[in-house]
């Protein structure tokens, strides 16, 4: 089946089995690394990318589904050699130890701010619950979280 779908604000097309996950397809096909598969249940939220704006597992996603939709990957969020602000406010914030989980928080943190540029504590703490960090301390991530909110809102949403 032919796809055609935007993928990192570059419009692609893709001859794939509908029934293909979409993390596959990204792995795989675009060499797209930064989504990681962990559970492959849509538990842990590794494999995060955002469809349309909104988070999602990319292990749940069927490549069917991606016709005439945009998908955004952490690769995506660098222009010109430049990291995005979230992914900035992460490191400053010492919010990435292994870097498995990472890239999702990363594209869970985007969707919230995308949403909600100005999350309480428990607004990003419920953002970020659709993901498994097993080495970062949840007070890095929330100060990550925070920090890009307020560049945001100082600099408008990049």
């Amino acid at each position: 089946m032919v796809i055609n779908f935007v993928l990192n604000n570059r419009k692609v097309q893709i001859d794939v089995c509908p029934a293909r996950r979409l993390i596959d397809v990204l792995r795989e096909d675009f060499s797209l690394t930064g989504a990681k598969e962990s559970c492959g249940e849509g538990e842990c939220g590794a494999c995060t990318v955002l469809m349309d704006g909104e988070a999602v597992h990319s292990c749940m996603v069927m490549a069917g589904q991606l016709e005439g939709r945009s998908v955004l990957t952490v690769e995506g969020l660098m222009e010109n050699g430049e990291f995005d602000t979230v992914q900035k406010a992460f490191m400053e914030c010492q919010a990435i130890h292994c870097g498995f989980c990472t890239a999702g928080m990363i594209m869970s943190t985007k969707a919230l701010l995308l949403k909600n540029p100005d999350p309480s504590e428990e607004e990003i703490r419920i953002g970020l619950s659709g993901n498994i960090c097993r080495c970062s301390d949840y007070r890095q991530l929330v100060a990550a979280v925070k920090l890009a909110a307020k560049r945001l809102r100082e600099g408008g949403l990049a």
